[in-house]
């Protein structure tokens, strides 16, 4: 299933994500840190769906309340 999500509070601006039986495909980012974005879509490919979620969600950047790995994991929980 393919699956696009327009993040908030953030710098990314799209999220597209591939996730098939409940384990996380291709992931691209659109915006953001490219070169940290491709590391953690590199990082998670593979993995089931609920494993990136707990490790993911509730990561703040800086002073922002989320980050773009948190919205990766909002991403995905709304995918299931």
């Amino acid at each position: 299933m393919k699956y696009e999500y327009t993040p908030h509070g953030v710098c990314s601006r799209k999220i597209y994500i591939e996730v098939e039986d409940g384990i996380v495909g291709n992931i691209e980012f659109v915006g953001g840190c490219n070169g940290n974005l491709k590391g953690i879509a590199s990082l998670v490919k593979g993995m089931p769906v609920a494993e990136v979620i707990e490790k993911l969600e509730g990561i703040k950047c800086g002073v922002k309340n989320t980050s773009c790995p948190a919205q990766l994991a909002l991403a995905l929980k709304e995918s299931l």
